[in-house]
């Protein structure tokens, strides 16, 4: 499906180069998400600065199932930087806004809390007992904030536990 693309420039005038630009970027989009209504461009130039010279503001509105999505990003002094990174934040909220659609949104897991109960500090590394009991290693580099030697036994921690060569291993260790 062919993407029904409106490009507009006020203040500003776009050359072939720039338009094609354009429309290779909505094309993109229009791969990435082909539920997309409408897409309108719209470039221009919005004052001229005597620090920062001329400046090019890109907004993009996207029509899609259920609403519209708009983008608009900081001016900047290349309109080639300025499309490229209003379309790349144009992608990332058509991919949020896809998931989402789907049920696919981000859920975050509560760290266990562990206790640690062995530590080695001159070897770096030391272990927890999980809310189950179970012995889980951890090494010093996987110590947030490299709060390893501020650890004691006894001391509640988080974790996230994955499965190393010897078993059960924390990472993302933080004092609780």
């Amino acid at each position: 499906m062919k993407l029904p693309l409106e490009i507009s420039a006020r203040d500003v005038r776009l050359n072939g180069e720039i338009e094609d630009l354009i429309k290779e970027k909505a094309a993109k989009l229009d791969k990435l998400y082909p539920q997309i209504i409408g897409c309108r461009v719209k470039v221009d130039m919005p004052h001229r600065s005597q620090r920062s010279g001329m400046t090019y503001n890109v907004r993009i509105d996207i029509t899609v199932p259920g609403g519209e999505l708009v983008i608009k990003r900081e001016p900047d002094e290349d309109l080639h930087v300025a499309i490229v990174n209003s379309f790349e934040t144009a992608k990332r909220r058509i991919k949020e806004y896809s998931d989402k659609q789907r049920g696919e949104v981000k859920t975050h897991v509560e760290k266990p809390v562990a206790r640690v109960t062995k530590l080695f500090p001159d070897e770096g590394y030391g272990f927890l007992i999980d809310p189950d009991g179970r012995e889980v290693y951890f090494h010093e580099n996987s110590v947030l904030e490299g709060k390893f030697k501020d650890l004691q036994v006894g001391t509640p921690v988080t974790y996230i536990e994955n499965t190393g060569d010897e078993g059960a291993q924390a990472s993302s260790v933080s004092i609780a």
